[in-house]
Parts: C-alpha cells; sequence; structure tokens
C-alpha cells in the first residue's frame, strides 16, 4: 500500500513539473539591432583644467605656516604657504650694512675727489694725484653698485620664502604639512582656474577622420544630477597630431564657465558628430540589462540555449533602447527578461 502511495507521488510531482516547465515555454529573445552611425558616437574623456598649476618651492626650507586647504577658492596674491626664512632675513639684514658702508666710503671718495680737484685748479698737486683721487671715487661708485645689485638679489631671494596665489582659482591638492622640508622644486600645492575647463577624450584615427565639421558637439557628464549630465560645450577641437602607441586622436572640448559640480578629474563622455563610415551602433532594449553592484551585463542566449551573463559597457539611451559600446556583437540574442534568465540557468 506504501509502495503504491509512493508511486503515485512521483507521478503527480513529475506531472506538474512538465507542466510548469510547458507554461515557462522558451526565453523570450531578441536579436541585437543595429542602428545607422550618423548619428553621435560617445567617447570616454576626463574633465581638465585648462589652467592648471602646480606650485612648488624655489628655495629650502620649512613649512612654517600653511594658509590654504583642498577646496579653497584663492586670491590672486593670497597667500599660500610660508617657510622658514630666518636665516634668508638675517642675509638681507647683511647686505643692507653692506650697502650702508659702500655709500659712506662713497661719499668720502666724492669728498676728495672734489678737494683734489680744487687744489689742482690752484696748481698744488700734479695731474697724477688728480687721477687716482678720481679713480678712487670711480672705484666706491661701483662698488656701491655692486652692493645695491646684491641687497636686491637677498631681498628677491627673501621673497621666495612666502609662496602666493598666481591667479585666482581653487585648491585641488597641498601635499605638505606643517613642518614638512620644502626643496626646489618639491610641489607645495596644486591650483586650478575653474572658470576653464574641458573634456578630453581620445578617438582611433579612423573615427576621427570622419568627425562632421562644423557639427553640434555634446558633453555627457555622469556624475551629475539627471537636468545637468548634458552640456553644450562652447567649441571642440581635435588635435593635428597622433599617439603612435595607441594610434588615438585627442579632442578637447570647451565647457562653459561656471558648472557646478564639475571639477579636474571627473569622468565625462564625449558624443561627437560621426559619419556612418565608422560603423554601427549597437542597440538593445533597456529592459534587458542587469545590474549588480557596479557590474552592469546582459543574459545572452549561446547556441546550447542556455544563458550566459556577459559583462557589458552601455552608451547613450534613446528611448527604450540603450546603446552597447563593448561586451556583445551583432547576431547575438539577448534575453528579454533578466529574471527569468537568471531562473532558466
Amino acid at each position: 500500500m506504501f509502495r503504491n502511495l509512493f508511486a503515485v507521488v512521483v507521478i503527480t510531482l513529475a506531472v506538474g513539473g512538465l507542466a510548469q516547465a510547458w507554461a515557462q515555454g522558451p526565453l523570450a529573445t531578441t536579436l541585437i539591432k543595429t542602428a545607422d552611425g550618423n548619428g553621435s558616437t560617445g567617447f570616454d574623456g576626463v574633465v581638465e583644467a585648462v589652467r592648471q598649476t602646480v606650485i612648488a618651492a624655489q628655495v629650502p626650507g620649512a613649512v612654517v605656516a600653511l594658509h590654504v586647504k583642498p577646496g579653497d577658492v584663492v586670491k590672486a596674491g593670497q597667500v599660500l604657504v610660508r617657510l622658514d626664512a630666518r636665516a634668508a632675513e638675517q642675509s638681507a639684514a647683511a647686505s643692507d650694512a653692506q650697502v650702508r658702508a659702500a655709500r659712506a666710503e662713497l661719499d668720502v671718495a666724492r669728498k676728495e675727489f672734489e678737494r683734489q680737484r680744487q687744489l689742482f685748479q690752484k696748481q698744488y698737486i700734479s695731474q697724477a694725484a688728480l687721477d687716482r683721487a678720481e679713480a678712487q671715487f670711480r672705484s666706491a661708485e661701483a662698488q656701491t653698485a655692486a652692493q645695491l645689485a646684491q641687497a636686491g638679489v637677498t631681498r628677491t631671494q627673501s621673497g621666495f620664502f612666502v609662496v602666493k596665489a598666481p591667479y585666482a582659482g581653487i585648491i585641488s591638492e597641498v601635499p605638505v604639512t606643517l613642518g614638512d622640508m620644502a626643496m626646489p622644486g618639491r610641489a607645495l600645492l596644486t591650483l586650478y582656474d575653474p572658470a576653464a575647463l574641458r573634456v578630453t577624450a581620445s578617438l582611433p584615427q579612423t573615427a576621427a577622420a570622419r568627425v562632421a565639421a562644423n557639427a553640434a558637439a555634446k558633453v555627457e557628464i555622469p556624475g551629475l544630477p539627471a537636468d545637468r549630465q548634458w552640456v553644450v560645450p562652447t567649441r571642440f577641437t581635435i588635435l593635428p597630431s597622433a599617439d603612435p602607441a595607441t594610434h588615438t586622436v585627442q579632442v578637447r572640448l570647451d565647457l562653459p564657465a561656471g558648472l557646478a559640480g564639475v571639477a579636474p578629474g571627473v569622468f565625462a563622455r564625449a558624443w561627437l558628430p560621426v559619419e556612418a563610415a565608422v560603423g554601427s551602433r549597437i542597440m538593445v532594449p533597456t529592459a534587458s540589462v542587469v545590474r549588480r553592484a557596479e557590474m552592469t551585463g546582459l543574459y545572452v542566449l549561446e547556441p546550447s540555449g542556455k544563458p550566459v551573463l556577459r559583462q557589458v559597457r552601455l552608451g547613450r539611451v534613446t528611448g527604450s533602447s540603450v546603446e552597447v559600446l563593448s561586451g556583445v556583437a551583432s547576431g547575438d540574442r539577448v534575453v528579454l527578461d533578466p529574471e527569468a534568465a537568471a531562473k532558466a540557468r
């Protein structure tokens, strides 16, 4: 009796499983679509500052005052860093003392020359004596000029111990702290002008040759809110030289001033009008995209009928479709329902 009951249960479960599999049916897929390449094509880039300066020390000295931190807005001529200038100040004081001594000697030589000239006019001394007095006066003049120049050099060098902002901007990096030893050439901080930013991207040589002239370009900054992600550059320039290692050409897109949340190093994407000869755009339905943490993928149906999750890199969204920059190829079948594909694995 129990054996017969067990057989009935097994048969019931088997029939139920077949019914469920029949209800699910095959996975719904779509053949990857391609769109004409006459539209805009995206190229990964980065935001750069047109004017960015790494301010370094010109003289050795310990950092005794640090008046700024990363993110501070500074004005032109504002004091940023002070170095220990005690030795330079003593040298400047010594040079000033030498200038005063030289001027005193010059004053004595001038008076002596005037006296010798008066005596010569009265024929009390010879021409040779007058020449010697004049030579001593000229020598004192030259010594005074040399001491003044040396004092100027010392004062100029003492000014190197106070680091000032060359222009108004934002401090992006301060790699030193109080007490650090500054050496000539060592970076103290990095300053950039937020009013002049650009996006730099690398284009393949074939794409650079087919960028439509005088056409509109756009910049996408994914890190910004949705209403501010798209920016129209003031102009874009394709550099006339190519990288011999990567065979790519750089394009620079100047951004308008006053963009909030945009800083050097931010990821951006340059969308340029590229002719169709560059190639086709691979498009898939947005609903078929799988996002897990930092991974973005698609379920692609293998020839055996098994769905496999494949990592992809996405581009621009157009309506209910999204561009796939890498990870799949034309002719692949993408599963429309990621949840059903995950259960079928």
